[in-house]
C-alpha cells in the first residue's frame, strides 16, 4: 500500500484539524465524508477544496459504496462504538476522536474486534505528540524530580457557553459532560505521563442547571502512594490548563504550554521546547504503512475510559452508554 484512502465520519469542528493534517501527508488521500448535517459537510468540503470527493448522509452508505483503507471518526461520543464496529467490519483501520468509547466494556470489545481483524485502532489524544508533554513524561521517567509524590491537573474552559444548544449538552449523544469531553485529554495526561494505576477515587460534580456535569473535582490515589487532584471546570470564562508534578527532589510546572522546573533552593529553569514534528494523523497513517508502531493504541485509551467511568461512579453519576 502506497497511499492510504481515508473516509471521515463526522464533519464538525475537530474534523477540520484532522483534514488539515491529513492533507499535509503525501501518503494519505481523503476519498469521502459522511455526516447527517449537510451544512457541516459543505463547510468542510468548501474550506479544503474537496469538491472531488464523495459525501454521504449515513456512514454505512459510505462504507458500503466507497473503497477505503481507513476511517477517521469525529462524531458525537455515544456514536463512536457502533461506528468503529462498522468500520472495522468493512476492513478499515480506525483513528477515533476521544473518548474511545463511553464505557470500559465497550472499549474492551473494540480492542478485541480490531485485534481479530488485524486493524490499527488509534485514539486521537493530541498531547502525546506535543513537546511539552513529551518532556514531562520523559522527565518523570528519568527521575528528574525524584520519586513522584503528587500531581495537580486543572482545566478551565468556557465549555458551558461554547456548547449550549449543541450535542455536547445532550446526554444521549455526549455520554457525559465536560469530564467526558475536554476533560478526557486531562485524564489522558495523568495516566500517560505518570504511567501509574489509579487505586482510589473520590469526586464531586456540579451541573449548574444543565443536563450534564460542568465541573468535577476529583481526588485520586495512585499506586506508589502518589496522590492527585483532577479539576475539570466547564463553567469558566476562558481556557486555562495547568499541571504541577511534585517529586521528592523538585517539581515541574506546566502553565498553558510553558514548562518550568523547580528544585528546592535553586533558580527556576524555564525550558525551551523543540517544535512539534508529529501528530495523531501522521502517526496513524505511518502505523498503517508499518513505518511506526501505533502511538496511542486502544489498549492505552481504554484506561482513560476506565478511570473516567470510575470517577463518574464515585460521584454517583451514571454515564450514558453508546448508541448501538
Amino acid at each position: 500500500m502506497e497511499t492510504v484512502r481515508v473516509g471521515i465520519i463526522g464533519t464538525g469542528g475537530i474534523s477540520h484539524v484532522h483534514v488539515k493534517q491529513l492533507r499535509e501527508i503525501n501518503t494519505a488521500q481523503i476519498v469521502a465524508v459522511a455526516d447527517p448535517s449537510l451544512e457541516n459537510r459543505k463547510q468542510l468540503i468548501g474550506k479544503f477544496n474537496l469538491e472531488q470527493i464523495d459525501e454521504f448522509n449515513d456512514h454505512q452508505d459510505m462504507l458500503e459504496t466507497i473503497p477505503m483503507d481507513a476511517v477517521l471518526i469525529c462524531s458525537p461520543h455515544t456514536l463512536h462504538y457502533q461506528q468503529v464496529v462498522d468500520s472495522i467490519q468493512h476492513g478499515c483501520h480506525v483513528l477515533i476522536e476521544k473518548p474511545m468509547a463511553c464505557t470500559l466494556d465497550e472499549a474492551e470489545q473494540l480492542i478485541e474486534l480490531a485485534k481479530k481483524a488485524k486493524r490499527v485502532l488509534q485514539v486521537s489524544y493530541q498531547r502525546h505528540f506535543e513537546p511539552s508533554f513529551l518532556y514531562i513524561r520523559e522527565a518523570l521517567s528519568k527521575g528528574t524530580i525524584g520519586k513522584l509524590t503528587s500531581v495537580t491537573a486543572s482545566l478551565y474552559q468556557d465549555w458551558k457557553h461554547l456548547t449550549t444548544g449543541t450535542w455536547r449538552q445532550n446526554p444521549s449523544l455526549s455520554g457525559g459532560g465536560m469530564l467526558m469531553d475536554s476533560g478526557s485529554h486531562i485524564v489522558d495526561v495523568l495516566l500517560w505521563t505518570t504511567g501509574l494505576k489509579p487505586l482510589e477515587v473520590e469526586c464531586k460534580l456540579e451541573k449548574h442547571k444543565t443536563h450534564v456535569e460542568l465541573d468535577s473535582f476529583t481526588t485520586i490515589r495512585f499506586e506508589n502512594n502518589v496522590v492527585a487532584g483532577l479539576n475539570i471546570v466547564g463553567n469558566a470564562p476562558c481556557w486555562h490548563e495547568t499541571y504541577v508534578f511534585c517529586g521528592e527532589n523538585g517539581a515541574i510546572f506546566y502553565d498553558n504550554g510553558k514548562i518550568v522546573l523547580r528544585r528546592l533552593g535553586n533558580e527556576a529553569i524555564i525550558h525551551e521546547l523543540p517544535p512539534q514534528t508529529n501528530n495523531s494523523d501522521k502517526s496513524f497513517i505511518d502505523a498503517i504503512l508499518g513505518i511506526t508502531e501505533v502511538k496511542v493504541p486502544g489498549e492505552f485509551a481504554k484506561e482513560v475510559v476506565a478511570l473516567t467511568e470510575q470517577i463518574y461512579r464515585a460521584a454517583g453519576y451514571q454515564a450514558i452508554t453508546s448508541v448501538k
